[in-house]
């Protein structure tokens, strides 16, 4: 069974200090007591709203114990790879417009 007792308070104090430090307008559901529920919504400089959600801890590889979000976009439609929270800013920073 998935478990997601990697997502601390400190790995989600990351994630929005790196949303912030990228300049995305962004939220949280406010679910970190249920992180199987959780869900942040990041607006990227083009316009486009990205819903970013811990891993489950299936999915994340012990060698790159740091890699535990996922971002999703809607339009056009991407999935990232799991990875750590300033590596999924930079995907979403890098994605082409």
């Amino acid at each position: 069974m998935a478990t997601f007792g990697h997502i601390t308070r400190e790995r989600c104090d990351q994630l929005g200090r790196a949303l912030t430090a990228a300049g995305f307008s962004w939220t949280d559901n406010g679910r970190q007591d249920k992180p199987e529920f959780l869900t942040y919504t990041a607006t990227d400089a083009h316009g486009r709203e990205w819903s970013i959600s811990p891993a489950t801890s299936n999915q994340i590889t012990p060698s790159r114990p740091a890699s535990i979000w996922q971002a999703q976009c809607t339009e056009p439609m991407h999935r990232s790879p799991v990875l750590s929270a300033r590596a999924v800013v930079d995907h979403i920073r890098a994605f082409p417009a």
